[in-house]
């Protein structure tokens, strides 16, 4: 939360850059990630949406809405299509579904990970469910500001471990 948005910008600015530079993009044709929550000062997600539509305009993108204890997914069309829920993130209230088994790649978010990928939601396990319904070969990415913390000590076994975590210094692989 000390974060200044300025420093918020400048991270999310790398996540992308890093994201678009490690990763073999022009073979992924759907990548679902979260809005940013800008109360949480979580990173600037929306840089990475116009920044992937500008530069990749061939993916698709998907994005959560939270529906009773799971997330359903839509892809994104445009600002239009959402409105703020009672948690203060934005969300699809229309569009196409998107198939779960349609997505190459996960942004995930988080508070924290671990040098072995697992990370600190906030706690509801709605992306542990998502992720479970994901096919195998998805990537689950993570943007962190920080480094990794040595373990996360209550990791359940129904927590979905990260297959990669971007920060501004590096990027994780799991």
């Amino acid at each position: 939360m000390a974060l200044s948005a300025n420093e918020i910008e400048t991270a999310s600015k790398i996540f992308f850059d890093l994201l678009c530079s490690s990763f073999e993009l022009t073979a992924i044709r759907v990548i679902h990630t979260y809005l940013p929550l800008a109360l949480k000062n979580e990173p600037n997600t929306w840089l990475i949406i116009n920044g992937l539509r500008s530069r990749f305009p061939s993916i698709k993108i998907s994005i959560p809405k939270m529906e009773g204890n799971r997330l359903i997914n839509y892809y994104f069309e445009n600002r239009a299509q959402l409105s703020i829920n009672a948690w203060g993130i934005e969300e699809p209230t229309s569009g196409e579904l998107t198939p779960t088994e349609k997505i190459d790649v996960v942004l995930v978010p988080l508070l924290a990970f671990d040098k072995t990928g697992n990370r600190v939601g906030y706690g509801k396990g709605y992306y542990d469910r998502f992720l479970k319904e994901c096919r195998s070969g998805c990537k689950k990415i993570g943007f962190s500001f920080f480094e990794p913390v040595d373990e996360i000590s209550d990791a359940d076994t129904h927590d979905i471990k990260l297959t990669h975590s971007i920060t501004p210094k590096k990027i994780y692989t799991f």
